[in-house]
């Protein structure tokens, strides 16, 4: 039996930035994702699990192992430590402030599970990623720049909608940016793509993803123009929906353009009636999208990445 040991960040003791009141607004997703990866993991009759916890954290599912941090170990650390111990490593954690890339050194390639390092560097900037899949002839919002009506300014490295703020005017989204970088926050700035908050999850290796599902995402704007995520709702295409022609070819140019990207992988992206499917960001991990998805498709996608990245080291 494989040893796998899976460490979502929040659950496991981190906090966002420091933050206590974000990291509780955020923890229950955290939770999520992390019982659904356990479950899925212990499903597949192919490994013992062990899971990282901490005094806030809830139970784990029956028939995993915790662990905890010890007394004034880092995250980086108490990831090290206990990776080394097992088989294979799963992290669950933000990009922001480099988190997840520090843990990928932490556990090293080949303990990891999951998306490379060159591939998590990218996508850990949202200004980097549009600037990459520019390169590689894909549409961002960028491209759609002459038409803006509205602008959007949000941390480089940020979670989901945090800090995010919608902008009437180029200057004074202008303004907004330049108040965030003198006080040393990272800050990037882009245009607003009208239309539908849709992400895609996708099962990724070596260059070719496969569309798993198309999911709405549930945004709020407040009037003041900042943004609030209120959850994703999974599967929402159905196969004879046109639009899954055009966002399994868009899956297809971003898997190519960064054949890094291993095993569940999201890609938040704004569908458009005139410009169709314009991508917004890459998560180079679990998202909340997985939650419930192994049983609205009947797959254990767990066991299918492990088998994935099992066979592609037998191959190395």
């Amino acid at each position: 039996m494989m040893q796998v040991f899976v460490y979502e960040y929040l659950s496991g003791g981190g906090l966002v930035d420091g933050d206590t009141a974000a990291t509780a607004a955020l923890l229950p997703q955290g939770l999520a994702m992390r019982d659904a990866l356990v479950a899925d993991l212990l499903a597949s009759g192919d490994c013992d699990v062990t899971a990282a916890t901490c005094a806030h954290a809830g139970a784990l599912p029956a028939g995993a192992a915790e662990t905890v941090a010890r007394d004034g170990e880092t995250p980086r650390e108490f990831v090290a430590r206990t990776a080394a111990q097992h088989d294979f490593c799963w992290v669950i954690a933000p990009e922001t402030d480099g988190c997840l890339a520090e843990l990928h050194h932490a556990v090293g390639a080949s303990r990891w599970l999951g998306c490379d390092a060159p591939s998590i560097a990218v996508a850990s900037s949202k200004s980097a990623t549009l600037r990459h899949l520019a390169a590689h002839h894909i549409a961002t919002p960028w491209t759609h720049e002459a038409d803006a009506s509205r602008w959007v300014v949000k941390p480089d490295d940020g979670a989901g909608s945090v800090a995010t703020r919608v902008h009437g005017s180029r200057s004074a989204a202008q303004a907004d940016l330049e108040a965030r970088r003198q006080r040393g926050e990272s800050a990037c700035l882009e245009p607003w793509i009208e239309g539908e908050a849709m992400s895609l999850s996708l099962l990724c290796e070596t260059g070719r993803a496969e569309l798993l599902s198309v999911n709405r995402q549930h945004i709020t704007a407040a009037p003041d123009g900042s943004l609030r995520y209120d959850g994703v709702a999974i599967d929402v295409l159905p196969a004879r929906d046109p639009r899954r022609r055009a966002l399994a070819a868009l899956a297809a140019q971003v898997a190519a353009a960064l054949p890094g990207l291993r095993g569940f992988v999201g890609v938040d992206l704004v569908w458009n009636e005139r410009l169709g499917a314009v991508p917004i960001e890459i998560n180079p991990r679990l998202t909340c999208a997985y939650v419930g998805l192994s049983q609205r498709l009947g797959r254990c996608l767990a066991a299918e990445v492990l088998a994935l990245q099992r066979l592609e080291r037998l191959d190395a």
